[in-house]
């Protein structure tokens, strides 16, 4: 069983800066690879970015590469996904995913929210222009 828990969403300028974090339990947190997809209003949940057990390796959407930074602190149980220059397109609720069978690291399917096992609830993120 594994819990996880959004937070830091908000309203933001075009141009500023937000910081989400990804609280988790359950588990041993260092054998979940995470990532964060995001969910525009009438949209499809798209990937947006993805980090390792160990937090070595990252990948990144083209669209957020460059403005966004996932990390993460394992002592903590937490992912932390760092937002700068955002963008009224970046309007979406904010989910984090785990992994738990590590299978997700593959190039063919780690943008694939079917890859991801648990959920959290979401984090409201609006950029306004």
């Amino acid at each position: 069983q594994v819990q996880l828990v959004e937070s830091g969403g908000g309203l933001v300028q075009a141009g500023g800066s937000l910081r989400l974090s990804c609280a988790a339990s359950g588990g041993t947190f260092s054998n979940y690879a995470v990532a964060w997809f995001r969910q525009a209003s009438g949209k499809e949940r798209e990937f947006v970015v993805r980090i390792s057990r160990s937090g070595a390796a990252t990948y990144y959407a083209d669209s957020v590469k460059g403005r966004f930074t996932i990390s993460r602190d394992n002592a903590k149980n937490t992912v932390f996904l760092q937002m700068e220059s955002l963008k009224p397109e970046d309007t979406a609720v904010y989910y984090c995913a785990a992994d738990v069978f590590g299978l997700s690291y593959r190039d063919e399917t780690r943008a694939n929210k079917n890859e991801y096992e648990y959920w959290g609830q979401g984090t409201q993120v609006t950029v306004s222009s």
